[in-house]
């Protein structure tokens, strides 16, 4: 028995879903518009990791500045860093729970529009066609240059979003605060910051994926990356404001605005 036998009661659930919707659209389009539902019930905990997240990034600079100063204290640095959690109202954690429970719902959808039959749901879902191809079938049955095509134009969807994904994440990466090392003998190049410099490009991994998956379950892919592309995007844009000009900012002005409680302001 497999692990996700658990979830099989829901994708049974899921299944009656598109099947629904099936009768009255064609199935690759219900496909489209169940994972659209499935996304807006999940808004919730999608806007509850986006306000998660900016917290993170406003107290970014104060966490670093606290790391530099205790690095070599290691009980004063965690007494430090909850004394600023406490102060702020904050959480360490704070945005990793929603997304946490988001998880089922993707592996529910997966598991239906890839192994339907193992969960105890019919295969009749994918024995329907999106321009001649059936939804139950990978690129390699593809037959003839027409089927070729619809396979290749998915993937070419699937990296139009992923570069989009690509370009956000890197311009992110730019303009978060520059972690200082904790000690003095600390690298600059430690692992942390490699895996960071390495995770945009992760964003093309979708492209490899679905081809791995048959055509439902890349129409599913497709659907859920662009909605979190968009969806990200709108949570996100008030996260990163120009930063005003020496000439305009009163406290360049002053004495004041080289001190340490001033360069800490978030």
């Amino acid at each position: 028995m497999s692990i996700f036998s658990i979830l099989d009661p829901a994708v049974g659930l899921a299944h009656n879903a598109v099947a629904g919707l099936a009768h009255a659209v064609p199935t690759a389009a219900a496909i489209v518009i169940f994972t659209v539902c499935v996304r807006l019930l999940l808004h919730p905990l999608a806007r509850a990791a986006a306000r998660g997240e900016k917290s993170r990034a406003r107290l970014a600079p104060q966490i670093t500045e606290i790391r530099r100063r205790h690095g070599r204290d290691p009980e004063r640095l965690q007494q430090a860093l909850a004394e600023l959690y406490r102060k702020e109202n904050a959480s360490p954690l704070a945005g990793c729970l929603p997304m946490v429970l988001q998880l089922p719902f993707f592996s529910v959808m997966y598991r239906l529009f890839t192994h339907p039959t193992a969960a105890g749901a019919p295969d009749d879902l994918l024995h329907h066609t999106l321009f001649g191809v059936p939804l139950g079938s990978h690129v390699t049955a593809a037959h003839g240059p027409q089927q070729l095509l619809v396979f290749l134009t998915l993937y070419a969807a699937l990296a139009a979003v992923a570069a989009v994904s690509f370009r956000r994440a890197r311009r992110t990466a730019k303009t978060a605060p520059t972690p200082t090392p904790a000690t003095p003998h600390a690298t600059p190049h430690d692992p942390t910051a490699q895996v960071a410099a390495l995770a945009p490009y992760l964003s093309f991994g979708t492209v490899l994926f679905a081809a791995l998956v048959p055509l439902a379950a890349g129409l599913y892919l497709l659907t859920t990356t662009a909605w979190t592309v968009t969806e990200r995007a709108l949570l996100h844009r008030a996260t990163h404001h120009p930063h005003p000009s020496p000439a305009t900012t009163p406290a360049a002005t002053t004495p004041a605005a080289t001190t340490p409680a001033a360069t800490t302001t978030t």
